[in-house]
């Protein structure tokens, strides 16, 4: 053994060394990756790069390329912020360093002392150029205004996420292809620009008509996209989309749901104004009514409907008014519109509860339905508990209230003393009434169950056609003031929405004048039975 390892001894030193060349060759192929690999296997996914790049952007760069395909939401925002830290901080040669990978295109540009202006062009076939390709997807124009400091530079990011990742940075919206433009300049922060940075994005995949495409900005401290400071310039059935925006940060293009057509709009405008108007004049009427009729008044159930004509009396009276306050530059008169607004608002859904829970006694428990002071407990729910709500928000923050532009994608629009805050107006409007609205539609099957049961037992010599009007009449009055027809709100995104918006928009907008023809029915129906009552009461005297 020590011959033959003697006579081969030449053999394995040449191997050896054979093998330490191939590694060496191996290990300088991979550019820098190779520790980026190291640490998304074993940093736990961290997101950041600098630690393990330094200041290398091709490693970070394949860094973020790996947490794209691999990681989760937060070491998202972390490996961007940190690509893009690590690209401002790299020292380049010559005036640009363009990088690609799969899913990250990036330019480092260093300008002259003359800076002019610069133009980008970006592609998904990870082409990026100063001149216009025919494949170019997006393409960046920034204005001489920037003038960044000598020596400081400006970095582009494309980054697009694999088509396995649906939920991009927690957007409520699909991202058009799954694709963010970022853009910055090392050392600064660059807002209130008075010539627009603008970012065209060819669209290379059809839009349906219930979509519409809108520039935002991802806002990295609150974690939300936001489009202030950008305007949209795009019209259906174009195949470009322009972001005109006055600061720099990182853009993407969100699909949301689709506005009316500019004629939809003033029809939708004029049928709310005069249903909210004639609600609003029959709506005094009934309270007039009630006031002046005094077996009216001792009717219990007559006295539930009534407060929730007032709280409709407030809610067309404070909108019809808001665009006007809105239009007046008091700040102190439009947080009292908005405030009463809300308060309006969730009052009307609070008494179509009671309405519903009123009706539940009648119709299912029937006996033993004796509470004591039942009207002042129903009072202090109806209009205690939106009171406590708005003033929880009010303590929290008054900037909640304020001018809303009815059209979000035109803030030229015509604004509104209102929520300015959709998480807020989301959490305190639409989620209580979607409790409303399921209880109440309980009710209605109770109701029409209760018809259902009674349909044999009717009067002597009624007709069929008499009874099913009667019963129809019935279930209209009970559908209005359950206020049923709100729930037409959540049919009107998606493939409904134009037909959905116009059957909201009269059904809601004449609900007070539909529920004052409920009450002279029920007026008439009283005397009707009255004067029955009466005749019956001569016959059987004589």
């Amino acid at each position: 053994m020590i011959f033959a390892g003697e006579a081969g001894g030449k053999e394995p030193e040449r191997m050896k060394w054979w093998i330490l060349w191939w590694l060496m060759f191996f290990l300088s192929r991979q550019h820098s990756a190779c520790p980026c690999q190291i640490s998304v296997r074993n940093s736990g996914g961290q997101g950041s790069c600098k630690k393990h790049c330094n200041t290398n952007g091709r490693c970070c760069g394949s860094h973020v390329d790996n947490i794209l395909k691999n990681g989760n939401y937060n070491e998202h925002i972390e490996a961007i912020k940190s690509l893009q830290e690590v690209l401002e901080e790299e020292e380049i040669n010559g005036t640009n360093s363009p990088m690609s990978f799969d899913n990250v295109v990036a330019l480092q540009y260093k300008p002259n002392s003359t800076f002019e202006g610069l133009n980008i062009y970006a592609s998904n076939k990870r082409e990026i150029s100063y001149n216009p390709p025919h494949s170019s997807t997006v393409s960046v124009h920034l204005p001489s205004e920037l003038k960044p400091e000598l020596g400081k530079k400006i970095v582009f990011l494309m980054i697009k996420w694999p088509e396995t990742n649906q939920n991009i940075l927690g957007s409520p919206y699909d991202v058009y292809d799954r694709a963010l433009v970022g853009l910055s300049v090392q050392g600064r922060k660059i807002s209130g620009l008075k010539e627009s940075v603008n970012i065209t994005i060819n669209l290379t995949k059809e839009i349906n008509e219930t979509q519409k495409p809108s520039c935002h900005f991802f806002n990295f401290s609150t974690h939300n996209f936001s489009e202030d400071g950008c305007i949209t310039l795009w019209k259906r059935k174009e195949n470009h989309l322009t972001c005109s925006c006055d600061h720099l940060t990182y853009f993407a293009v969100l699909m949301v749901a689709a506005s009316p057509s500019p004629k939809d709009q003033k029809i939708l405008t004029y049928i709310t104004l005069i249903g909210c108007s004639l609600s609003l004049f029959t709506l005094v009427i009934t309270v007039l009514l009630f006031i002046t009729n005094r077996k009216v008044r001792e009717d219990v159930s007559m006295r539930v409907h009534i407060n929730l004509v007032i709280a409709l009396i407030l809610l067309n009276l404070h909108f019809l008014l808001s665009s006007t306050v809105a239009a007046v530059s008091s700040a102190g008169l439009c947080l009292y519109m908005a405030l009463a607004l809300h308060y309006s608002l969730l009052a009307t859904f609070t008494w179509m509860t009671l309405e519903g829970f009123h009706l539940y006694l009648l119709l299912v428990k029937v006996f033993n339905i004796y509470i004591k002071r039942y009207l002042l407990k129903l009072s202090m729910v109806g209009w205690g508990v939106p009171a406590v709500i708005v003033s929880v928000v009010v303590i929290i923050d008054r900037g909640f209230y304020g001018h809303v532009p009815l059209d979000t994608s035109n803030s030229n629009n015509t604004a509104i003393c209102y929520i300015t805050n959709n998480t807020v107006k989301m959490g305190t409007t639409l989620g209580p009434f979607s409790l409303v609205f399921l209880f109440n539609m309980f009710m209605l099957g109770a109701t029409i169950r209760r018809v259902w049961i009674l349909r044999k037992s009717t009067e002597f010599g009624q007709s069929n056609r008499d009874r099913a009007k009667k019963n129809m009449c019935t279930l209209l009055g009970v559908m209005t003031l359950l206020g049923i027809t709100w729930g037409l709100v959540f049919f009107s995104f998606g493939y409904l929405t134009t037909a959905g918006l116009y059957l909201f928009c009269i059904l809601n907008s004449f609900q007070g004048f539909f529920i004052f023809l409920w009450f002279m029915m029920s007026l008439r129906k009283a005397k009707t039975s009255v004067t029955k009552t009466s005749s019956e009461t001569r016959s059987t005297s004589t």
